[in-house]
């Protein structure tokens, strides 16, 4: 039996992507269908859904669990899960599809059949209160209130049958793994207590210095990094990808890193998302998930350790993965080294505060990083990646909350 922590919710892992002697044939089927293009928002919670990441969701959530989900992070069955995965569409595209129907799911980028749903309900939702329940805004300049108030005003509940990876596989190689394959990668490596470092941007000091935490009390890490959609201004998969691969090699010891992509887009949802982030990591085989300063946020939504309060607000057990909290992480010029607001005794005057966003904007600017912010194999990448954008490709970055300091 493995000892690794198990999938959320369930016994096994259920992913929901079909056997390959059946997909051609679900192929041909699929293509008889009436299609229906999704957002890339659902394109990766598909994918997931087919990796077993979503483990043990079946499908789009109904309006019950919708409203559930919520109001009490629960499904109506009584799953804990913090936000609501659903697949929109608009009115008219609604009113043509009957109950019981099955429709093509394909790629909004190539239109490439994805998978096929079952439709088992059509209703409505009040979009400002599921961003207010998740976002904690209604602000529209919230990425992720942007996204939902965006969607089509009909949602569609029902199974899915996942019949690709959204081209993932192709794109990045053995980078995506699925969670049954992170298992098998974690048991051959022979660890069980594995702790996951989630991360959009690429790893400066202070994530190195979480990593390598972790890496003290645990068997190893898996840094996993989101491969799917960010906002204007972050850095794209291949080259951050890249660029972790280059720290890995030069400053932590082989067989205690284990670095892998997951497919979907950044919600931007701060402690909610911080949850969601812990329950795939728990189907991807890890017992815990890094969350530092303000995990998965986004402007000055969020207080920076709102991430770290929510892990106590939820119901005892409502997921076996469990947080390790980190402090603010900084290079503090009196210690000489990397050191955290629980270890360092010395004023802010002695700290240099390492964000992504404070690297984006020098980096963005073509201003000089200090030594103690990022590895010159990082800052090599991604120097040539913004050497080579078209001035119209930069986006300015903004420093506000935390960032600012």
């Amino acid at each position: 039996m493995s000892a690794l922590v198990p999938p959320h919710g369930d016994s096994g892992l259920q992913p929901l992507q079909v056997e390959d002697a059946r997909a051609g044939e679900d192929l041909r089927y699929a293509r008889s269908l009436r299609s229906l293009r999704v957002t890339s928002r659902e394109k990766g919670d598909l994918v997931m859904l087919g990796t077993g990441g979503f483990t043990p969701l079946r499908g789009f959530m109904s309006k019950a669990d919708w409203r559930g989900v919520c109001d009490d992070m629960r499904t109506e069955e009584g799953l804990f899960w913090p936000i609501p995965i659903t697949l929109s569409t608009d009115e008219e595209t609604a009113k043509s599809i009957v109950i019981g129907d099955d429709v093509a799911l394909v790629d909004p980028d190539d239109g490439a059949i994805l998978a096929v749903l079952t439709v088992s309900e059509k209703y409505r939702i009040d979009k400002a209160h599921e961003c207010l329940s998740v976002f904690r805004t209604r602000d529209a300049d919230h990425p992720g209130v942007r996204m939902v108030m965006e969607q089509g005003d009909v949602n569609l509940a029902g199974r899915v049958r996942v019949l690709g990876d959204g081209g993932f596989t192709a794109r990045y190689g053995a980078l995506f793994m699925t969670p049954a394959q992170t298992r098998a990668e974690f048991e051959r490596l022979g660890w069980s207590r594995v702790a996951a470092f989630q991360t959009r941007n690429p790893m400066h000091r202070s994530h190195e210095y979480l990593v390598k935490i972790a890496i003290e009390i645990c068997d190893g890490v898996l840094v996993h990094s989101l491969l799917g959609n960010l906002k204007p201004g972050d850095i794209p998969a291949d080259v951050r990808t890249r660029a972790i691969a280059a720290l890995v090699d030069a400053y932590f010891r082989p067989g205690t890193v284990l670095q892998a992509g997951y497919p979907l887009d950044m919600r931007y949802g701060g402690p909610r998302e911080a949850l969601l982030h812990a329950l795939f990591r728990q189907n991807f085989g890890c017992a815990y998930l890094i969350v530092g300063r303000d995990h998965a946020g986004v402007g000055n939504y969020y207080g920076p350790f709102d991430a770290h309060r929510i892990f106590d607000e939820i119901p005892r057990g409502a997921l076996a993965i469990q947080p390790l909290r980190i402090d603010w992480t900084f290079w503090c010029y009196k210690c000489d080294g990397m050191a955290s607001a629980r270890t360092c005794p010395h004023d802010d005057a002695d700290r240099l505060l390492v964000s992504g966003t404070k690297l984006r904007k020098w980096l963005s600017e073509g201003d000089p990083v200090p030594d103690e912010f990022s590895r010159p194999e990082v800052l090599e990448i991604l120097r040539a990646y913004y050497a080579s954008l078209d001035p119209s490709e930069k986006v300015e970055v903004k420093l506000s909350g935390a960032s600012a300091r």
